[in-house]
């Protein structure tokens, strides 16, 4: 049953980030083939853009705002966080000369995998644990054996629900440090 969970419940969290990398790659590689490297750097704005529009989803779970279908609204701050997210990614591209843009990368990307654990990891180990209990029910174990086998695996369901905790605080830390990285780019790029 561990294998199972791992190639059904994990392996397709990570290649969500993998196709994220790769789609970040491939639009990089896309601007410096055609020679358009400079458009990389006014992605930021629309990434940013789209990141914000993406909490239309928090705002509703909150009751700041009540219209619209709060799982709609879920699917739309995934997609959007996700574009978003692309689009800061190829602006940030591979440049070392600005610690806290870095920073405000890092904590985007952590952001991104919490978020991640919640869309797969949560919803996946709950389907799992419940099919996994039907399927010692149905070969005939009692629920004290049932519980006892499945002791380790609902710990490590218990422990994916506790995500949100941790995501808060992380888009936080993403939305200071993105909000300080685009004001210093005001304050000190070079307007021409």
């Amino acid at each position: 049953m561990r294998i199972r969970l791992i190639f059904k419940e994990i392996v397709p969290f990570y290649f969500r980030l993998v196709v994220l990398a790769a789609v970040t790659l491939f639009i990089d590689l896309i601007l410096h083939l055609t020679d358009l490297v400079w458009i990389g750097r006014y992605l930021g704005i629309p990434g940013v853009i789209l990141i914000l529009l993406s909490f239309g989803h928090s705002l509703r779970k909150r009751g700041l705002i009540k219209s619209d279908n709060p799982i709609r609204l879920l699917r739309l701050h995934e997609w959007l966080a996700w574009i978003g997210s692309t689009l800061v990614l190829v602006h940030a591209g591979i440049h070392f000369n600005a610690v806290l843009a870095w920073l405000a990368v890092a904590a985007m990307g952590v952001n991104i995998i919490s978020g991640l654990t919640g869309k797969y990891l949560m919803s996946r180990s709950q389907r799992w644990m419940k099919q996994a209990k039907a399927d010692l029910r149905e070969a005939g174990f009692a629920e004290p054996e049932i519980e006892q086998r499945l002791f380790w695996d609902s710990l490590a369901a218990g422990l994916v629900r506790k995500w949100r905790t941790i995501h808060l605080p992380i888009a936080l830390a993403f939305a200071v440090l993105a909000t300080a990285h685009i004001l210093s780019t005001f304050l000190f790029w070079g307007w021409k």
